[in-house]
C-alpha cells in the first residue's frame, strides 16, 4: 500500500464466485449467488475502483457475474465442469456461530488462470476455502511483482469429512503472510493462528511476520494494525439480515479507500460501508452518501489505541 493507481485496474480479486445456500437460525433457507469474489467486487465497483475479476466456474452459471459486469467490473473465467457451491447454517442467534460446508467447488487456481496482461494495483486472493490458492501459485504471483493482499479464510477453512469446514491452523503461515501487503482475518482465524483472543495482540503478532497492514473483523466491529498503530472502529448496524459477507465487504472496502485516504479514515469508512450493507441481503447496493452519513453516526464511538507495542517475546503458535 498505496495501491498503483497508474495500472489499468485499482484492484483485481481472484477466487471461487458461488451459489450460497443460506439457513439464518429459525429462519427460511435460501439460495443466492455469492462468494468473497462477489461481494468484494460489488463494493469496490460501486465506490469508484476499477476492477477486475479472475475466476473459476461453469459457464452455464454466468448469471452470478452479470451483475458485476453491468457494474463495469472485466471478468477472466477459467471454464469448470462445476461452479462452486456452499451452505452456511446458523444454530443459534450469535452471528459468529456458523456451520460452513463447500459441497462441490471449481478446484484451485494456476497461472494459467491469469491473464498475461493483467495489470493491477493490489491482487486481493479472496477465497472461501483451501481449495483455491497454493504456496506456488502465491509466491508466483509474487514474482512477478504483484501487490498482494488475502483473506486468511482461504487456509484455514479445510474442507473435511462429508464437505464441512473445518477450522485448521495453517503451518505455513508465516511464509503466506511475509508475501502479502495486506492481510484479512474474522476474530476465529486470528485465535486459531495466533493463540490469543486479544485482537490488539494477535495483530500486532501477525504485523511481525511480515504483512504491512492486518485487518480482523468481529461482531462488534473492525481492528487494523499499521505502522506499530492498532486501531478499531465499531459496526453500526442495525440488523444482522446481511451477515453474510460481512468480512468480505470490510476488506474491499477499506482496500477502496486506501487507495486514496489514510488507514484509519480507510477502517472508518470500511466500517460504515459494511454496517449499511448488514441492513439488507446481499451484496453492498447502496449509495456512498449514505455511508458517509453512517461515517459521522461512527465517528463518535470509534476507539484508537495508539500505542506503538513492544516486540512480542515469544508469538503463540
Amino acid at each position: 500500500m498505496p495501491i498503483d493507481t497508474t495500472k489499468p485496474f485499482d484492484i483485481t480479486f481472484i477466487g471461487h464466485v458461488c451459489y450460497d445456500e443460506i439457513t439464518p437460525f429459525n429462519g427460511t433457507t435460501t439460495v443466492a449467488p455469492g462468494s468473497a469474489v462477489l461481494c468484494g467486487a460489488a463494493v469496490s465497483s460501486r465506490v469508484g475502483a476499477r476492477t477486475a475479476v479472475v475466476t473459476r466456474m461453469n459457464p452455464a452459471d454466468v448469471d452470478i457475474i452479470e451483475p458485476l459486469r453491468a457494474a463495469g467490473v472485466k471478468i477472466a473465467i477459467t471454464p469448470c465442469e462445476v461452479t462452486t457451491f456452499a451452505r452456511v447454517v446458523h444454530p443459534s442467534t450469535n452471528v459468529d456461530e456458523r456451520r460452513l460446508y463447500v459441497i462441490r467447488d471449481s478446484g484451485p487456481f494456476t497461472m494459467d488462470d491469469i491473464p498475461h496482461d493483467l495489470h493491477s494495483g493490489i491482487i486481493h486472493l479472496a477465497g472461501i476455502s483451501n481449495h483455491e490458492f497454493t504456496m506456488p501459485f502465491i509466491q508466483e504471483l509474487k514474482q512477478r511483482g504483484y501487490s498482494l493482499s488475502l483473506d486468511m479464510q482461504s487456509f484455514v477453512r479445510v474442507i473435511g469429512p462429508e464437505r464441512q469446514i473445518v477450522f485448521s491452523d495453517f503451518p505455513l503461515k508465516r511464509e503466506v503472510v511475509a508475501l502479502l501487503d495486506v492481510v484479512k482475518l474474522d476474530i476465529v482465524e486470528a485465535e486459531l493462528l495466533t493463540g490469543t483472543s486479544d485482537l490488539v495482540r494477535a495483530a500486532r503478532i501477525i504485523t511481525e511476520w511480515g504483512a504491512n497492514e492486518v485487518l480482523i473483523t468481529e461482531q462488534a466491529g473492525a481492528t487494523l494494525a499499521v505502522n506499530g498503530q492498532v486501531w478499531s472502529a465499531p459496526f453500526t448496524n442495525r440488523s444482522t439480515i446481511g451477515r453474510t459477507g460481512r468480512g468480505d465487504t470490510t476488506m474491499s472496502a477499506y482496500l477502496s479507500r486506501r487507495m486514496t485516504h489514510t488507514p484509519i479514515e480507510a477502517l472508518r469508512f470500511a466500517a460504515a460501508l459494511v454496517s449499511v450493507k448488514m441492513e439488507k441481503p446481499g451484496p453492498f447496493a447502496d449509495t456512498i452518501s449514505t455511508v458517509e452519513q453512517r461515517m459521522n453516526d461512527i465517528h463518535a464511538l470509534e476507539c484508537h489505541y495508539p500505542v506503538i507495542f513492544p516486540s512480542v517475546v515469544q508469538s503463540p503458535a
